[in-house]
């Protein structure tokens, strides 16, 4: 018989021996690894204390460091304005102003803003009065089923704030100008972040140019 035929499968069967002998080895150290790494998690999620300055007021909340600043407004704050929609950070619901800022809420954990100004939808209108970017939105129609308007209100008026400080968004043409001209392309390109599934971008952009001060 050929002995050379059967070589593959003594290779095989010491790769086999081999491999088993090194998981065997490893697996003897595992539990103390497992151990160590379920302390760890204990430790990271032990409740901590942080102070929240939401629409002007001080919250102080105690929560678990893992959760995210969206989660704190809804479930510990009541404050549902702000969607969780995708919950990654593509959809935009879930924006709100951060020390004047827009932000996804739901990709930052609430215990990284102790202190810090932090304005919902809920914090835009003065009294009854509606903030002028909210009035925009409810006098050119900008949302049908509403689950994006919060986010969409917040991102427009961090947006024209910062157009207004001159900083530049990727379509910005002219970049020696102290304020980018806020050119239709301008409004679509800030406002990318922010998706309406019913599809209102001519009302949203209509609304956008009316409180930015420009021809609806």
């Amino acid at each position: 018989m050929d002995e050379n035929r059967h070589s593959p499968f003594l290779l095989t069967r010491r790769a086999v021996l081999e491999t088993t002998t090194a998981t065997a080895a490893l697996c003897t150290g595992l539990p103390r690894a497992v151990l160590a790494a379920g302390a760890d998690d204990r430790a990271a999620s032990e409740p901590v204390t942080v102070e929240l300055q939401i629409n002007s007021r001080p919250h102080t909340l105690t929560l678990d460091p893992r959760t995210t600043l969206l989660d704190a407004l809804r479930e510990h704050l009541a404050l549902t304005g702000s969607k969780k929609g995708c919950d990654h950070g593509q959809c935009g619901a879930c924006t709100v102003l951060l020390d004047g800022r827009r932000i996804n809420a739901c990709l930052t954990l609430a215990v990284m803003h102790d202190g810090q100004a932090i304005t919902t939808i809920e914090g835009l209108a003065n009294g009854e009065t509606l903030h002028p970017m909210q009035a925009a939105f409810v006098s050119h129609d900008g949302f049908q089923c509403g689950y994006c308007t919060a986010g969409q209100i917040c991102s427009a008026v961090g947006m024209l704030e910062e157009s207004r400080s001159g900083m530049p968004s990727y379509v910005t043409e002219n970049l020696a100008l102290a304020q980018p001209e806020l050119t239709n392309a301008e409004i679509r390109e800030r406002m990318s972040g922010n998706i309406c599934r019913c599809a209102a971008y001519p009302n949203i952009m209509a609304a956008i140019r009316q409180a930015a001060g420009g021809s609806a």
